[in-house]
């Protein structure tokens, strides 16, 4: 399975974002492409995406696990795949390794991580993500703190979450809550991991991130 590189772009040619045009309401399907009459084959189905779900956690187990719960059922409501999941202590190099493989897979496009991204000595998420990076996506911590503003105030400014480009695959560190997990997904990622958002975003672009 190749990383959505030759089908994407034969399916949704690529556009150049255009940032000076009013952006849409953000809907996973206000703006969803009609299928043709007669055409058999959705372009949806497509567009489904291989996610990863790693919880940092020193404490949690499969049976506590609510925040990767959550993402889990949520890219699943979205239409993408659970491409494999895992809870690994926190470790650096351990969380390192297992992200390490996930990018190395062409079976895995996107990978998700909770946990890890406070500012105590055990928190070592960003340390062991950010190294990966052939790019960072420095909007993506940048925004998620400042709609964590809104619900937390001041105290988001103890949140590191990051993302980047590794490899092809798309990395967003979330924090460990599941209400951070929660607004991390409903107010970013649910939309620009949904091919059919506007004006653009991530997944339209999977296909040339290795060019």
């Amino acid at each position: 399975m190749v990383k959505l590189a030759r089908y994407l772009t034969a399916i949704y040619p690529f556009k150049r974002c255009d940032m000076n045009k009013s952006a849409q309401p953000d809907s996973p399907t206000a703006h969803a492409t009609p299928v043709k009459a007669g055409d058999s084959h959705d372009p949806a189905e497509d567009a489904a995406l291989a996610i990863a779900i790693l919880t940092v956690s020193d404490s949690r187990t499969a049976a506590t696990d609510t925040s990767g719960d959550y993402l889990a059922q949520q890219l699943q409501l979205a239409g993408h795949h659970l491409a494999a999941r895992q809870i690994v202590p926190d470790n650096i190099y351990q969380i390192r390794a297992v992200v390490s493989g996930w990018i190395a897979d062409d079976a895995v496009q996107v990978v998700l991580t909770t946990g890890g991204t406070g500012l105590t000595g055990r928190d070592g998420t960003p340390e062991a993500i950010a190294p990966l990076f052939d790019k960072p996506i420095n909007g993506f911590g940048e925004l998620f703190r400042q709609l964590s503003y809104d619900e937390i105030g001041t105290s988001t400014i103890q949140s590191r979450a990051i993302g980047g480009v590794a490899n092809g695959t798309y990395v967003f560190c979330l924090p460990g809550s599941s209400g951070a997990c929660r607004m991390g997904w409903e107010k970013i990622l649910r939309y620009q991991l949904d091919i059919q958002h506007r004006p653009c975003n991530f997944a339209e672009l999977l296909g040339r991130l290795r060019e």
